[in-house]
């Protein structure tokens, strides 16, 4: 028994020793599981905003006319009243009002207004109402 005894000792320690170096030398190994292009471990980029041109306006124009014709299309197949596709793209796309509602543009025209009311108490001259609403609708987006 004592020689059975002994090399189980000797097998143990040698495993522990591999074992240590093991670890150490693997540590930086394990540390890159789980990472990847597929992983959550680092925050989604924001794509950037694409910037808005006359001709990228007239396709998603011409592109949410062509939904509207075939919504239009559907609702005439079942019976239905066809949809008016003039009005609804104007609607959809801001061509009466820029999209913004009445109260939107009341509120923001108040606010122009008491601006106004403060840059003349302080003697400077006051903004163009309207040019300046507009303005603001449109940083708004």
């Amino acid at each position: 028994m004592e020689a059975f005894q002994l090399v189980l000792i000797v097998v143990v320690a040698v495993a522990v020793v591999i074992a240590i170096v093991s670890a150490i030398g693997m540590s930086d190994v394990y540390r890159q599981i789980g990472k990847g292009g597929l992983s959550l471990d680092e925050p989604d980029r924001a794509e950037p905003r694409p910037v808005e041109t006359p001709a990228s306006r007239a396709e998603a124009e011409a592109e949410i006319r062509q939904m509207l014709e075939a919504k239009s299309a559907r609702r005439e197949a079942r019976g239905e009243q066809p949809l008016d596709v003039d009005a609804e793209v104007a609607e959809l796309t801001g061509g009466g009002g820029h999209g913004h509602d009445a109260g939107l543009r009341e509120e923001v025209r108040q606010l122009v207004e008491a601006r106004n009311e403060r840059r003349v108490r302080k003697g400077q001259e006051p903004l163009d109402v309207d040019a300046e609403v507009e303005r603001q609708l449109r940083d708004l987006g």
